[in-house]
């Protein structure tokens, strides 16, 4: 029997992750300055995004590309936002849990480090989006990619000190 979790699974994964999402949705949202999408509305949206992929390896996997449908909504909002207000009111962002020190920071700019951080680290990059935009315990990323909590730990450092001197050439 395939492991994978259907459409139909993960429908009914949703409420018991919905609280998880909404949570990772309200603190997108609220860090990103955009007063006109709601945590629901964040987390419906891409919901819509993930019943056309289907196919999730369980909660992990499901909560992880989730949170990678929500953060990649808010960059297509900002970069459309950019676009009609050329430039002028760029949408911005915070790195709690990356890092205190950090200003905040455009939608876009978050978007193109993690972009160019792939490129050198594609590990790297995707503990970050399962740690920080998915949510998840350095435990359970561990678990979710196969590799030890030590590897997670010492990648998740790289990156965020990567993450921070590549945007603070930006802010």
């Amino acid at each position: 029997m395939d492991p994978r979790l259907t459409a139909q699974g993960a429908e009914a994964l949703v409420p018991l992750v919905y609280d998880q999402l909404r949570s990772l949705a309200a603190r997108y949202v609220s860090g990103s300055g955009s007063a006109t999408l709601q945590p629901t509305a964040l987390v419906h949206e891409a919901w819509i995004r993930l019943e056309r992929q289907g196919g999730f390896e369980g909660r992990e996997h499901f909560a992880a590309v989730a949170a990678k449908a929500m953060r990649q909504i808010l960059v297509d909002r900002a970069r459309a936002r950019g676009r009609d207000k050329r430039g002028n009111d760029p949408v911005r962002t915070t790195l709690s849990g990356l890092a205190d020190s950090v200003p905040d920071l455009d939608v876009v700019d978050l978007a193109r480090a993690l972009d160019e951080l792939e490129a050198i680290d594609p590990r790297g990059v995707r503990i970050v989006e399962l740690r920080w935009f998915g949510g998840l315990t350095a435990d359970e990323t561990a678990a979710h990619l196969g590799v030890s909590t030590r590897t997670v730990q010492a990648s998740w450092r790289m990156s965020r000190a990567w993450l921070l001197n590549r945007l603070k050439h930006t802010a």
